[in-house]
């Protein structure tokens, strides 16, 4: 059983196809939140995918209260530059749901502060760097916890 990668208000049609083609790759299911900065039907979305959409569970949510509320059970760990614990220190669980804010924002404040105990960051060892693409944090992440798991060997 895998994950589930959460992202909430993606903005960049060729992010989120990369991600599309990392979870159709493990068998990790995609959830969309909110407000997308694009179409479903997005030519550059639909490229970056190629042709794995038909491979990928995909779910659209109003926000992340509604994924939450349908996954009563589900334990959630938030991505942020700015969480004390690395993603390497997370303790995943198959079935964990793994969330991305936008590309832009990340993730809310206030969301991070009421779960500062699931809050995760990927270590970034270059002063210079602020952030890394979405598409490779997804995967940095979701690989960790596949590994984690057992799911890799």
């Amino acid at each position: 059983m895998s994950f589930h990668i959460v992202l909430v208000e993606p903005e960049i049609p060729p992010n989120t196809g990369n991600i599309a083609r990392l979870c159709g790759a493990t068998g990790t299911s995609l959830h969309l939140v909110g407000k997308l900065g694009f179409s479903i039907d997005d030519k550059h979305l639909k490229r970056a995918g190629l042709d794995y959409w038909s491979a990928v569970d995909v779910k659209q949510w109003t926000n992340l209260e509604e994924l939450q509320e349908n996954f009563p059970e589900g334990r959630f760990w938030y991505t942020s530059k700015k969480a004390d614990k690395t993603h390497i220190q997370a303790d995943y669980q198959p079935c964990d749901f793994l969330v991305f804010g936008k590309e832009t924002l990340g993730l809310s404040e206030e969301l991070l502060r009421h779960n500062a105990d699931r809050s995760i960051r990927i270590p970034i060892l270059s002063p210079v760097v602020r952030s890394l693409n979405l598409s490779t944090a997804a995967g940095i992440v979701l690989y960790e916890a596949l590994r984690q798991t057992g799911q890799l060997d």
